[in-house]
């Protein structure tokens, strides 16, 4: 439970002591039945101001007084908690994470992503920027936490490496598995799990530890990441490689500036534009992108592919160009 929730729920218990006091003082010193005393003392704790049940002894008048400043000090604190609560946007968090869990919708080819953590949620960002369809599964409330306040994509609070959880994310109609969790027994679990279900779906698994890296592999992940190798291997270009660093972080959308790397598989090509040459599509002076090379099934990649290239079946474009080149090259795409 987070500490807003907890302070929440110590303004309750407060409350229902204060109620409690309240009957069992009133009971005592005023005689009153049960009922005349809880009456007594709703009208004392939300300060209505509607007539005593009876006059009071003096000895009332006295309780009625201090209980009275007692409880505009818990009703302060109460509204106070609760305004907190309220603005800080933890209902609303839980809200959104409770209406995504009770209504999912069926997604298909879509991307599940487990984790978000530091590593889940730039992953969670960078498939919204390329408007990939994925539902996040996490399960710790502390996490929970630091989602968006309206996600737009669909969240399931429950464990991965359980099966019927990876069914209710549509594992068996998902093309890949994204897996962040810091824990790589617990990331070897879910690649075993996921892969029972669907043999054929794409898995990226993230490995803290060294030695975690083969074990991902033999459990069933296509590949595997090690965040704080890559980030050493960065650091250490920015010295060596500078300018080669700085050049890979334009393509990556890293900086900012209006410079993407995209793919474009074969089957996505219209049909008049399938088994055609580089120089028969002419994409550099239709659209300003370019193309740095292409994936062949057959050859691996071929980096700066001459004009002769015949694009055929099986094939990925890597193409390089702005925004608005990109775009344009949706001609091309069916």
């Amino acid at each position: 439970m987070s500490s807003r929730a907890r302070s929440v729920l110590y303004a309750v218990l407060i409350l229902l002591t204060s109620v409690l006091v309240g009957t069992i003082g009133y009971g005592l010193l005023e005689g009153y039945s049960v009922v005349d005393a809880l009456y007594m003392t709703m009208l004392v704790v939300s300060t209505v101001g509607f007539g005593e049940v009876s006059p009071l002894s003096p000895k009332g008048k006295v309780f009625s007084s201090i209980y009275m400043l007692i409880n505009l000090g818990i009703f302060a604190y109460i509204v106070s908690v609760i305004s907190q609560y309220m603005f800080e946007g933890e209902f609303k968090k839980i809200f959104s994470t409770f209406i995504f869990n009770k209504k999912p919708n069926k997604l298909t080819n879509h991307i599940i992503v487990v984790g978000f953590g530091r590593t889940g949620a730039k992953t969670c960002d960078e498939l919204l920027k390329s408007k990939k369809k994925f539902i996040l599964i996490e399960n710790h409330k502390d996490v929970l936490t630091t989602l968006p306040e309206k996600p737009s994509f669909q969240v399931i609070t429950d464990d991965a490496s359980k099966e019927e959880v990876l069914l209710e994310a549509g594992i068996k109609d998902a093309n890949s598995l994204i897996i962040t969790l810091p824990n790589d027994a617990e990331n070897m679990l879910i690649c075993i799990t996921a892969k029972g279900i669907n043999p054929n779906i794409n898995i990226i698994a993230r490995a803290s530890e060294e030695s975690a890296e083969k074990k991902l592999y033999r459990a069933g992940a296509t590949k595997v990441v090690k965040p704080f190798a890559l980030g050493g291997i960065h650091m250490a270009h920015l010295i060596t490689q500078p300018y080669v660093i700085e050049f890979l972080e334009i393509l990556t959308g890293i900086t900012g500036q209006d410079l993407r790397l995209e793919e474009f598989a074969f089957q996505q090509l219209k049909g008049e534009y399938k088994n055609k040459t580089i120089k028969e599509l002419d994409i550099r002076s239709r659209t300003g992108a370019t193309v740095l090379g292409i994936k062949d099934k057959l050859k691996g990649f071929i980096f700066d592919p001459n004009n002769e290239t015949v694009i055929g079946d099986g094939d990925v474009l890597i193409v390089l160009g702005s925004v608005d080149s990109l775009k344009k090259f949706d001609m091309y795409c069916a």
